[in-house]
């Protein structure tokens, strides 16, 4: 027995450890090791996976946050099953990063070729509006001669991709194949310098720049006054499309909208998109994005921006800072993301609007939603669903549908169908005399950092459509040859209601416009300060006001004071 003890003391702890791990087996270290880095990509990814299975892959209810006294969700989304529904992601697409990730590199986008136009601004910019209309997909070809729209009364819907996109992508084909299916005219508005077309002037866009959009909508308005025109955003698009409804308010052509993944407050974001490590793998690659995006157009980039910063770009910040902020004159990069965040605008947003966000949204926090905000604003419908990924949405075990498209074409269908186009058409014909006048402001080309214009531009000049071309994209149009385009290779179409009469009193509409604009808007928020101003002039004026008052009063009606007070 002692010896049996001096031998267990005689080995350390240690030394036996090391024995019995030698005799496990080395397959079983490596199955540990695979087990440990599976529960550490399970949770790295957000994988939720075992929990669908544990609940039977019914999905997730659909939150939606509105006014109690909505009308709108009373009689329009109601209609929306979509809305009341579940949203199941695609089984083997369970995470955000797999959802996201699955769209940018296969997208399974519906095969569509457009049909496109050549926009021009005032500034000389070109905006390459990218049409699909219900004929087109009903016939199979969008290869026709006969103009845009081959069915005018159909309702318009406005794309605005997100940053960097244009419509080539793929999210962008699954809206625009599954609306005009449905009988919509669709036209993507792809941002300047992208969708192939070069950039023509010193003016880039931004997250907050809304002036490109305004002008677009302004055109079709005037182009097809007659058919009711919808717009919606992603991403990016849906920050632009929404600050645009805060500023314009009734003053709008609009009938309806949807933002889809809105990042809604821009400095949040940024906070957001730098906290844990698999968010700067996303702030890299959109990074990387934007500096291809810079490349494309150095020329122009290197002589009003900081080259060398740009090249050294490591985030959207560094890019922000050397880009962005030069371009829109911004003080700092953080003026430049409080100035363009479309949170600031929900409560003057004036038309029926949907907006679809995702709580795992791995670029658009949940933390920049303004809940509040939605929720006082009887023309917001907020639909929020637990995942979902950025813009991705993937449902069905094929992943062939996104759900926030189906949610879309719900929504606006309902409403296209509803007494709010009517409405809508009433406002827009009390306004028909200058439609572009009330409803542009031209004060971003008078105070630059203002209105978030992004570069110094040229005179004033009537928006028009230039060219006419194929959907295939569009390389390196050089600057001499789109200043000096030949009248015989193209068509040019002028604005409806502009025209050489009018010329006359273009210098005094541009002066009226916006004073009359900024006037409304003055009226609209300052009721509660006027009649502050008024109780606080009655209060100070009151002793001197109150005591002629008084003696007013008491000669007035002394000859009605009782004989038996007068003898006392």
């Amino acid at each position: 027995m002692d010896h049996v003890i001096r031998t267990d003391a005689s080995d350390s702890p240690y030394n036996l450890l090391f024995k019995s791990l030698s005799l496990i087996p080395l397959s079983h270290y490596f199955l540990f090791i695979f087990l440990i880095f599976i529960i550490f990509l399970y949770n790295f990814l957000e994988i939720h996976f075992l929990r669908d299975l544990v609940t039977g892959f019914r999905g997730d209810p659909v939150n939606l946050t509105y006014s109690a006294s909505s009308k709108l969700y009373q009689s329009l989304a109601a209609k929306c099953h979509v809305l009341h529904g579940r949203y199941l992601p695609t089984p083997w697409l369970s995470s955000p990063h797999l959802q996201t990730a699955f769209l940018t590199f296969f997208g399974r986008a519906p095969d569509l070729s457009y049909k496109r136009h050549l926009f021009q601004t005032p500034d000389g910019g070109t905006i390459a509006l990218d049409w699909l209309t219900y004929s087109d997909v009903i016939q199979g070809s969008t290869h026709v001669n006969q103009g845009i729209l081959n069915c005018e009364k159909n309702p318009i819907v406005v794309v605005i991709p997100g940053l960097t996109s244009d419509s080539a992508a793929a999210y962008i084909k699954h809206l625009a194949f599954k609306m005009a299916g449905h009988g919509w005219n669709v036209v993507v508005s792809n941002h300047r310098g992208l969708g192939g077309i070069s950039l023509t002037s010193d003016c880039f866009y931004n997250g907050g720049w809304t002036e490109d959009l305004r002008r677009v909508i302004d055109y079709l308005h005037c182009q097809y006054p007659e058919v009711p025109l919808y717009a919606v955003g992603t991403s990016i698009g849906a920050n632009i499309l929404v600050k645009y409804l805060g500023e314009n308010g009734v003053n709008t052509p609009l009938v309806g909208a949807a933002a889809i993944c809105s990042p809604w407050d821009l400095l949040i974001c940024d906070r957001f998109i730098n906290r844990r490590l698999v968010q700067k793998c996303y702030d890299r690659v959109i990074a990387i994005g934007l500096r291809g995006f810079a490349q494309l157009h150095q020329s122009t980039v290197a002589r009003l921006a900081d080259w060398e910063g740009i090249a050294r770009s490591r985030s959207i910040r560094d890019f922000d800072n050397h880009a962005t902020r030069v371009l829109g004159k911004f003080e700092t990069v953080d003026t430049y993301y409080r100035h363009s965040s479309s949170a600031n605008f929900v409560r003057n947003v004036s038309v029926p609007l949907l907006c679809i966000s995702t709580l795992d949204d791995p670029v658009c926090t949940r933390e920049a939603i303004p809940w509040d905000e939605c929720r006082a604003n009887e023309k917001i419908i907020l639909a929020t669903t637990r995942h979902g990924g950025h813009l991705a949405f993937y449902e069905g075990i094929t992943a062939k549908s996104l759900w926030w498209v189906r949610a879309v074409n719900a929504f606006l269908d309902a409403l296209n169908t509803s007494p709010y186009v009517n409405r809508s058409k009433k406002v827009q014909e009390s306004s028909s005399t200058s439609p572009i006048e009330s409803s542009v402001d031209q004060g971003p080309y008078i105070n630059v950092a203002e209105d978030g214009m992004v570069a110094a531009v040229g005179t004033m000049a009537s928006d028009k459509v230039v060219e006419d071309t194929p959907s295939e994209p569009v390389t390196q149009i050089k600057k001499d040859e789109d200043t000096n385009l030949d009248t015989d290779s193209m068509t040019e179409e002028t604005l409806p209601g502009i025209d050489g009469t009018q010329s006359s009193n273009q210098n005094v509409d541009d002066l009226i416009v916006p004073i009359r604009r900024r006037m409304d808007q003055l009226s609209r928020h300052s009721r509660i300060s006027i009649w502050l101003l008024v109780c606080i002039a009655i209060t100070t004026t009151w002793p001197l006001v109150g005591s002629a008052l008084i003696l007013f009063l008491r000669r007035k009606f002394k000859s009605f004071t009782p004989m038996a007070l007068l003898r006392s």
